[in-house]
């Protein structure tokens, strides 16, 4: 890996019509055109739901498999219920990008994923205990399909959201979503021995309801330019 992070920075940006130039002099020049997205504000408010996407990835893998999966059908059954939250996330993402047009419907759709796991979230807070039979072995996979829809919405929108909003900076605006979404797989990975379950589904509902309302108010400060220009 280390490696391959080497070679990548070896790389230079070719240009469509001259394919020997190169963009970028230096590893310094390269290094500020990634964090260049960092000064938009628009960016500012997008890398909070980019970390949620991160943690609630990592959530499922580190958490829900242990804490919620495994108690009630087994090591087993970890298998299966992550069979049905990827074919779920798959279903999802195919949906969602057929319908992504512009930042009006990446609003409602976003919506729609950060609604169906706030849902989850607060339902496994406030009211889940494991339940013995049929009924018992089937909440972990309806959960695991629930969650595997907002993980679909975030991984088509947050790439529509970034082509949409950093057309002219793509490569870095991708870029700082990779190291966000990273950084919050490691956090989840690091804290998910230490705390208890609960204390994990409060980190992740405030986390859900702070990206989400910056999330709204970056849609206004999108909206609020065009329509002064109209």
């Amino acid at each position: 890996m280390i490696i391959g992070i080497v070679l990548m920075c070896l790389l230079s940006k070719r240009d469509e019509k001259r394919d020997n130039a190169s963009t970028h002099s230096s590893f310094g020049a390269m290094l500020k055109y990634i964090v260049a997205p960092l000064k938009d504000r628009r960016m500012i408010l997008l890398i909070p739901l980019i970390a949620y996407s991160g943690l609630q990835q990592a959530f499922v893998w580190a958490v829900f498999t242990k804490s919620i999966v495994t108690p009630v059908l087994g090591i087993s059954g970890v298998g299966g219920a992550m069979a049905i939250y990827g074919a779920s996330d798959v279903v999802c993402s195919l949906v969602a990008g057929r319908f992504t047009s512009g930042l009006h419907s990446a609003t409602f759709i976003v919506s729609v994923g950060a609604i169906v796991q706030a849902v989850v979230l607060f339902w496994l807070l406030l009211f889940y205990s494991p339940v013995e039979g049929l009924l018992g072995a089937a909440i972990p996979l309806f959960i695991g399909a629930l969650w595997g829809v907002g993980d679909g919405v975030l991984n088509t929108q947050l790439s529509a959201l970034l082509g949409l909003l950093f057309e002219d900076v793509k490569e870095a605006a991708f870029a700082q979503l990779k190291v966000w979404q990273s950084g919050a797989i490691a956090v989840i990975f690091f804290l998910s021995p230490s705390i208890t379950l609960q204390a994990m589904l409060i980190l992740m509902a405030a986390s859900l309801v702070v990206s989400f309302g910056l999330f709204l108010l970056l849609t206004l400060v999108v909206e609020k330019p065009s329509s002064i220009r109209a």
